[in-house]
């Protein structure tokens, strides 16, 4: 790392999230970063990206790991290539890892994260935004031993396609059109496919905050799961004596609803986020009592996307606190699972 210097970026992937997502979100910070390198084995792709950025671009994940201007890297592939290249870019002695979720599709790729982040010392941060979002922070600082006394909690997820908010962020160049048509025939198999699809790509933004209010999330039960056309999902859950409610679809209007809600005998906690690719500060966090009162935490000046990066700029610095550990990822990646793995047997239970 050099003295005084931005920490120099190098991206693996040069898709809608590093154009939409990650080069504005630096962009709002030079004094912190700088990006100097886009990988992806487009190679058009990956120079006009790097072009837009001022950055070198490769065509080799050994290209980029290998540049000595590259201090992080950011994981921004398909979500099959990432633990491999966290691990990688661990043992080519970088500072710090910004992955996006999933970090890993098993407990035994998260493991490997792990075990690799212990032997070379460097940090994970998962991009996990809301995680990061101040108005998630200050809220949890401030409602004492409320989660324990959480009787219900729903995450709401209803958003435009994706195409149109990124549009809105940049010219996005090189993006693929999506894709949701159905194959005839309905098996057990393309169940498994759908819910991993929906919960991984989806749900997964919220899931680490709904464990949060959940201590019995072991033992997690599936009451209810159904797929939405074209994309989305209904799923009814409780842990222990805690109701749980998922719900995620994507339209083809402009209106956004991101909503996660927990509830108490005395208090109701409400928080409303912005839409993915969005650059407009944080969400609002409000928890309300029943005797009326109300306390609100935001909005404030930057969002989940800016606190991720900022996250990563201290643990390069050999700052983690604030930062899940690896043993908190995996808890977060095995609630992940267990929720799209006993969401699809329910779904093909009720289909049987």
């Amino acid at each position: 790392m050099r003295a005084g210097k931005p920490l120099g970026v190098g991206c693996l992937g040069a898709g809608p999230v590093v154009q939409t997502i990650h080069l504005p979100t630096l962009a709002h910070m030079p004094e912190l970063f700088a990006p100097v390198s886009i990988m992806d084995v487009n190679a058009g792709l990956a120079a006009s990206v790097a072009g837009s950025a001022r950055a070198r671009h490769t065509t080799s994940l050994e290209g980029l790991l290998a540049d000595p201007d590259v201090d992080v890297v950011a994981v921004c592939s398909p979500q099959q290539f990432h633990a491999a290249q966290v691990v990688a870019a661990m043992r080519a002695g970088k500072k710090a890892i910004l992955c996006e979720k999933p970090f890993a599709t098993s407990a035994d790729e998260a493991s490997k994260i792990a075990k690799a982040s212990a032997e070379t010392g460097v940090p994970v941060v998962v991009g996990a935004m809301h995680v990061f979002d101040p108005a998630w922070i200050a809220v949890q600082q401030a409602w004492g031993d409320f989660p324990a006394r959480v009787r219900s909690v729903r995450s709401s997820i209803v958003l435009p396609m994706n195409d149109r908010f990124e549009d809105w962020a940049t010219q996005v160049v090189g993006r693929q059109p999506l894709n949701f048509a159905m194959p005839g025939d309905t098996t057990p198999e393309l169940i498994r496919q759908i819910f991993h699809g929906l919960i991984l790509g989806l749900a997964v933004h919220d899931l680490p905050l709904v464990r949060t209010f959940l201590p019995d999330h072991a033992g997690l039960e599936v009451l209810s799961a159904r797929q939405l056309v074209p994309f989305g999902y209904v799923i009814g859950a409780k842990a222990g004596e805690r109701a749980v409610q998922l719900v995620g679809a994507m339209h083809g209007h402009g209106e956004s609803y991101w909503e996660l809600e927990a509830i108490a005998d005395d208090t109701v906690l409400h928080i409303r986020f912005t839409p993915s690719f969005v650059h407009a500060g944080s969400a609002v966090a409000t928890l309300r009592g029943a005797d009326g009162s109300a306390r609100q935490f935001g909005p404030y000046g930057y969002n989940g996307y800016v606190g991720e990066w900022r996250a990563l700029h201290a643990a390069a610095q050999g700052e983690s606190r604030g930062i899940p550990g690896p043993s908190a990822l995996i808890d977060d990646l095995g609630f992940v699972l267990d929720v799209t793995a006993k969401a699809a047997a329910r779904a093909i239970g009720d289909l049987a």
